[in-house]
Parts: structure tokens; C-alpha cells; sequence
């Protein structure tokens, strides 16, 4: 693993805790060697997570629609920031340029890209970890909900295992450091109606 990209918010959310936990994760990241990826702005736990990173030295890269530069005030002081046209080029690049990835909080941004990451790894278009740093429970729920999931027959249970929550960014960057793809050759099963 050479590099993590890491979904978060634009924001930092109103408990402290969220903040602490993307400083953690950035100077966590650099402690290992690894290199950052991440949407590119300079703002909310985007912002903490990289100037974390870049203080301990870590190459980040962040990658930023030209419709976010303004918005997301594009982080200019970065090893290397790249600007792209949509977000799904966003999306596709910050994918390429990692081996992993960890979610810290966020909104449905952050929620749409992680979910899309796992789909991914459940349809074999990559073979990368996916795990959620469940900073003061904030992931909890949606963990419940792949378990519903599975429960209600739409997420088979080899597959739920691809996205995991961690409790510490040590945590996280070790279930990354240990993730194994899974192949399931049935993984949707066909009924007759």
C-alpha cells in the first residue's frame, strides 16, 4: 500500500471528536510511509486531514472538481493538487491514485463516494479496502443498515465484510494494511416470481 484516500467532509462537523479523528488519521498516514488522497479542498476535516498529513511530511494529493475550487476553497499549499472538470472524473482519479480507502464523517457526498468505492470492490472493478472510521459512533447506523442488508437478502454476507468500521485511525490503516478481496461466484441470487 503506497497511498490512502480518505472521504470526509467539507466540513468539521459540530463535535470536536471528528476533527481530533482527522488529524489523527493525517499524522497516522505519514507515520506509515503512506501518501494521501483526498478531494482537494482546504476547508472542514479536508482541510485537517491534509495540513495533518503534509505537517508530517506525506505526500497529498487532492483532487477538486473546477464547480468545488471556490466552494471547497481548493487547498493550494498541497504536494500536488489537480483539478478536474466533474466529479466523476474526481471520483475516478482519487480511485486510480490509491490502494485503500478510509471514511471519516461526512454528508452525502462523503456517504455517495464510499458507497460507490464498495460497490466497486463487490463488482471486481478494483480490489480495495473500504473502511469507516467510526469516530463517536457516527458510522454506527450505517453499518446496521449493510447488515439490513444482508438480512433482507440484497447484500450477500461475504460481500458486507468488504466495508468495515474501526474504532482509531491505527485501526483503519490496519484492516486496510490486511484486506483480502472476496470472490463469490453466486453474488446475487435470481428468483422466479
Amino acid at each position: 500500500m503506497k497511498r490512502v484516500c480518505v472521504f470526509c467532509g467539507s466540513n468539521p462537523g459540530l463535535n470536536p471528536a471528528y476533527a481530533n479523528a482527522a488529524r489523527a488519521l493525517g499524522r497516522a498516514i505519514a507515520g506509515r510511509g503512506l501518501g494521501l488522497v483526498y478531494g482537494g479542498g482546504h476547508v472542514g476535516l479536508m482541510g485537517i486531514v491534509a495540513d495533518a498529513a503534509m505537517r508530517e511530511g506525506a505526500e497529498v494529493i487532492g483532487i477538486i472538481p473546477e464547480t468545488l475550487m471556490r466552494r471547497e476553497v481548493g487547498h493550494g499549499a498541497i504536494t500536488d493538487l489537480r483539478v478536474v472538470s466533474t466529479m466523476h472524473e474526481r471520483k475516478a482519479m482519487m480511485a486510480d491514485l490509491s490502494d485503500g480507502f478510509v471514511v471519516l464523517p461526512g454528508g452525502i457526498g462523503t456517504l455517495e463516494e464510499a458507497v460507490e468505492a464498495f460497490t466497486w470492490t463487490q463488482l471486481g472493478i478494483h480490489d480495495k479496502g473500504l473502511v469507516f472510521l467510526d469516530t463517536a459512533g457516527y458510522w454506527k447506523r450505517l453499518g446496521a443498515v449493510f447488515d439490513h442488508m444482508v438480512t433482507e437478502g440484497f447484500l450477500h454476507e461475504k460481500h458486507r465484510a468488504l466495508a468495515t468500521l474501526a474504532a482509531t485511525p491505527e485501526d483503519a490503516l490496519d484492516a486496510l494494511a490486511g484486506f483480502t478481496p472476496v470472490t463469490v461466484e453466486k453474488w446475487a441470487e435470481k428468483t422466479q416470481r
